[in-house]
């Protein structure tokens, strides 16, 4: 197996910057947004747009995260049990600007669910997708990011991995040798 990395550290210091901006350029008045994590892969990243968005406007911005995994459309195809990851949305979401935070969009599946997942709290007044990578190709669901750090053209079998472990953040393509 080849692995190849595509962003480092500073990179992704760099995007989640310019994401932050544009979330703050597109709505200015924070007060009525929150910033929503997909679990288990979109919390380190939706943290760390929290974070940058709270600083630039000096406002407390709501934050959470939610787990879709009764949502999947192919939960119940596997033998082993499924865990579900303890999520935190203490909040109201009903009429509030939602962005959605996730690693790697790729088929489009998880957004999906995470949609899904998100109705039975509310009915946001917008609801927006981030992405760290975006991966255009494969996707099987008409949905695209509003915000994205990086798009990345791979082949079907390669694998996006994103490590925010350990402070060193880093995204890498792994790819099978035929």
């Amino acid at each position: 197996m080849e692995e190849r990395i595509i962003l480092n550290q500073k990179k992704i210091d760099i995007i989640l910057e310019r994401m932050a901006h544009q979330v703050y350029e597109n709505r200015i008045d924070l007060s009525n947004t929150a910033i929503i994590g997909l679990l288990p892969r979109g919390k380190a990243i939706a943290e760390a747009i929290h974070e940058r968005l709270c600083r630039m406007s000096g406002m407390k911005i709501a934050f959470g995260t939610l787990d879709s995994t009764f949502y999947r459309d192919d939960f119940r195809r596997s033998d082993k049990p499924i865990l579900p990851t303890a999520m935190h949305l203490d909040f109201q979401i009903e009429n509030k600007y939602v962005v959605i935070v996730d690693d790697v969009l790729y088929t489009g599946r998880s957004v999906r669910s995470a949609l899904n997942a998100l109705s039975d709290f509310g009915r946001p007044l917008k609801t927006e997708l981030m992405v760290l990578i975006d991966r255009r190709y494969n996707r099987e669901l008409p949905i695209q990011p509003d915000y994205v750090g990086e798009v990345v053209d791979t082949r079907a079998h390669d694998k996006v991995k994103v490590s925010f472990e350990n402070s060193e953040k880093k995204v890498w393509i792994s790819t099978k040798q035929p």
